[in-house]
């Protein structure tokens, strides 16, 4: 039987360097402290040694952690990998780790998940969603630290947030197919969370304006090909009229274009169909996929940037920011 490998502590690298373990343990809470030399044969033999530095312990002594908490509603969402993408990119820059936890867009899940992150004493924390438990407000009260709630920048915030406007985004994308001269357009929604619904007013609002009636085909399953392929089916059998689409993520457009396929229907001379977000797959698929693009990387990247710009004391003039978002008409409509 093999016996699990030994990790080296502090006491192998203070003997290695001839130094006091408590010597080591300062460089490692404050580079500065130790001087410039002596730091750098620490960091040799760290390295060296492959040296794994027990969090607790450094985080009990210290006031920071140097990590950044991000809370996501879902791990096979293609939105939340690009968010993550533009959190890490930042963080690590700083040298911020970026603790991620995922509560399936359930609020009480969040408030568990949250209580665990802040237990490791995280510098702020990343929000996807505007609906918290009290418990979950009192927790982020009482640790007194930086905020950001982002995919949003409309809905009222606790601190800080960054976003665009989806309604306004779903309005236009709408609006665009009524100029088109498609009259008959039914809404997709899937997961049926704070986002999608926001979409559909979007959508009503459009078509309310027009003079047109809103049409709606929705699920609480999550988003996938699969489910855009079936909200497709419903959607005809329920409005054989319908002339267009109007999906709510780019995963339900690309299944029911799929569909349309499958089933004989050109697209879009019989149905026009429209996603949102602008992923990569809307750019291979054929016709190529009209989409909202929304930045989904900056958002990340400026959560961030604003976390850290709080933790170093600046004013954050703008709390809440709007990133904005792109009509790309492609060829689906």
């Amino acid at each position: 039987m093999t016996m699990k490998k030994k990790r080296p502590v502090l006491q192998d690298v203070a003997d290695r360097l001839g130094v006091t373990k408590m010597t080591v343990s300062r460089f490692l809470r404050n580079p500065e402290q130790v001087s410039e030399a002596l730091g750098q044969r620490i960091a040799v033999v760290l390295d060296e040694l492959g040296y794994i530095p027990n969090r607790v312990p450094e985080i009990l002594s210290n006031a920071t952690s140097k990590a950044i908490a991000v809370l996501l509603p879902s791990l096979t969402n293609h939105v939340f990998a690009d968010v993550l993408k533009g959190i890490e990119t930042v963080n690590d820059a700083a040298g911020y780790q970026t603790l991620v936890a995922h509560f399936g867009y359930q609020a009480e899940k969040e408030e568990r998940q949250l209580r665990s992150l802040l237990g490791w004493n995280v510098d702020g924390v990343i929000l996807t969603e505007r609906t918290h438990t009290p418990a979950t407000l009192r927790m982020l009260e009482t640790a007194g630290i930086p905020v950001v709630e982002i995919m949003d920048s409309v809905s009222p915030c606790l601190d800080m947030a960054v976003g665009f406007d989806n309604t306004e985004a779903a309005r236009q994308m709408a609006e665009t197919l009524i100029r088109r001269g498609y009259r008959s357009t039914v809404y997709l929604g899937a997961r049926l969370d704070e986002r999608t619904l926001q979409k559909q007013q979007g959508y009503q609002r459009a078509m309310q304006e027009a003079g047109l009636e809103p049409l709606s085909v929705m699920s609480a399953t999550p988003s996938s090909f699969t489910t855009g392929a079936m909200l497709l089916k419903e959607a005809l059998q329920r409005f054989p009229q319908m002339d267009s689409l109007c999906c709510t993520n780019d995963d339900l457009a690309v299944g029911a274009m799929f569909e349309c396929q499958r089933l004989g229907l050109n697209v879009p001379e019989q149905i026009a169909i429209t996603g949102f977000h602008g992923h990569d797959i809307t750019r291979v698929v054929s016709p190529v996929l009209a989409t909202v693009v929304t930045p989904r990387k900056q958002i990340g990247e400026e959560a961030s940037a604003m976390i850290l710009r709080r933790l170093r004391g600046e004013e954050i003039t703008e709390p809440v920011r709007d990133l904005g978002f792109r009509i790309e008409t492609g060829r689906s409509i």
